[in-house]
């Protein structure tokens, strides 16, 4: 059940950025999608590349975390705790 809920949690976000590359997309080709207008294609890139980003940064937080917790990550990417 653990593994399930994982999986939904590096799902959701890789949808949201593969949302955000097809706003990208069609911006380039001229194909308006949901809330924008001819005239706003600039602002679906935007948002398209914000979804994008996000999603990205969502799932590389998530291994980064998982991977120090497990102690496999370079030493510059240890985390400094002076306690």
């Amino acid at each position: 059940m653990v593994r399930l809920f994982a999986l939904l949690i590096l799902v959701i976000p890789g949808v949201i950025a593969a949302y955000g590359i097809k706003l990208m997309r069609d911006m380039v080709f001229g194909i308006t999608n949901g809330p924008f207008t001819s005239s706003l294609l600039w602002l679906q890139f935007l948002v398209g590349l914000l979804l994008f980003v996000v999603g990205l940064g969502f799932i590389g937080g998530f291994i980064l975390h998982r991977d120090r917790k497990k102690n496999k990550v370079q030493p510059r990417f240890k985390t400094n705790n002076k306690n």
